[in-house]
């Protein structure tokens, strides 16, 4: 979600993931994986003004943390063709 927009924050993001189907992400689930993100220096974090209350954490993708969606998004794809593949063969005859 963070490679598709310029920055969001924490509850938005929770949002958006509940959207996609994933609502059993919990917040005590994504900051901790955020704030490791930033520490691996995948995202980058700028504080902003909330909108009629305190101030948000916005996270951003950095560079870095796009080279490494891509790689991990090559790895589960091809997880994923291999895992198919295997079960295709299962199912394909294999008792």
């Amino acid at each position: 979600m963070l490679d598709a927009e310029e920055k969001n924050y924490g509850y938005a993001l929770l949002s958006r993931l509940s959207d996609a189907g994933l609502e059993s992400v919990k917040p005590a689930t994504l900051y901790p994986a955020l704030t490791r993100l930033q520490e691996e220096g995948a995202v980058e974090v700028e504080w902003g003004a909330g909108e009629g209350g305190p101030g948000r954490k916005y996270y951003r993708i950095t560079e870095e943390g796009r080279e490494r969606l891509r790689r991990e998004s090559a790895a589960w794809r091809d997880l994923n063709r291999t895992v198919a593949s295997l079960l295709g063969e299962r199912t394909g005859g294999e008792s």
